[in-house]
């Protein structure tokens, strides 16, 4: 884990020459559930499904990112997330322009927008996630940039990823699948801690 939060660091700050920080935590996906409850171990199937499904989209989620952000000029990727239950299996995908949160689902197979679009106004979300956004407009650096770098630190490909605040700061979390394993990366972008 020290390893992967150095390199980690080291990536993010030779992609833009500024401090960053990382945290990875490791989760078994596929292996035994740590429970014997009938529960335990059908969670553990259907997290093995979604990885099975996961493996076989032919589209990679950075690629999922820029077609949606695409759609709207300026629009930038605040969240995604793999949906293997879907028929087909999408992407699903939040992105902001300006005043309004635009979801999109793209297919995983063939990168098609599928089942429309949906909007939102910035201000029916709460004051955090409203705050959220506000403060990733600002930035430099994208979720695609975020995803770049946890895929490389973990030698695996992404499967979701988003924000979440930690004692005040901004971060992009991203979940990888490496191996039989899950893994989050906790990346906080250059300049988000002075950005509220």
């Amino acid at each position: 884990m020290f390893g992967t939060w150095l390199l980690a660091i080291a990536l993010l700050s030779l992609l833009v020459a500024s401090p960053a920080r990382a945290i990875a935590t490791t989760a078994a996906a596929a292996g035994a559930p740590l429970q014997n409850d009938d529960s335990a171990q059908l969670d553990a199937q259907a997290v093995r499904r979604e990885i099975d499904s996961f493996r076989a989209a032919q589209i990679s989620l950075r690629q999922a990112v820029a077609i949606a952000e695409a759609q709207h000029a300026g629009a930038t990727a605040a969240d995604i997330s793999f949906d293997g239950g879907a028929d087909p299996a999408v992407y699903r995908v939040k992105t902001v322009q300006r005043d309004r949160v635009w979801q999109h689902a793209i297919n995983a197979a063939t990168g098609e927008v599928t089942g429309g679009e949906a909007a939102s106004p910035l201000a029916m979300l709460d004051d955090e996630d409203r705050s959220n956004l506000v403060v990733l407009r600002g930035l430099r650096h994208r979720l695609s940039d975020a995803v770049r770098v946890a895929e490389h630190a973990t030698s695996g490909r992404a499967i979701s990823g988003g924000l979440t605040r930690e004692r005040g700061r901004l971060n992009f979390v991203i979940v990888v699948v490496s191996g039989a394993d899950l893994k989050e990366v906790i990346l906080e972008p250059p300049g988000a801690a002075r950005k509220r």
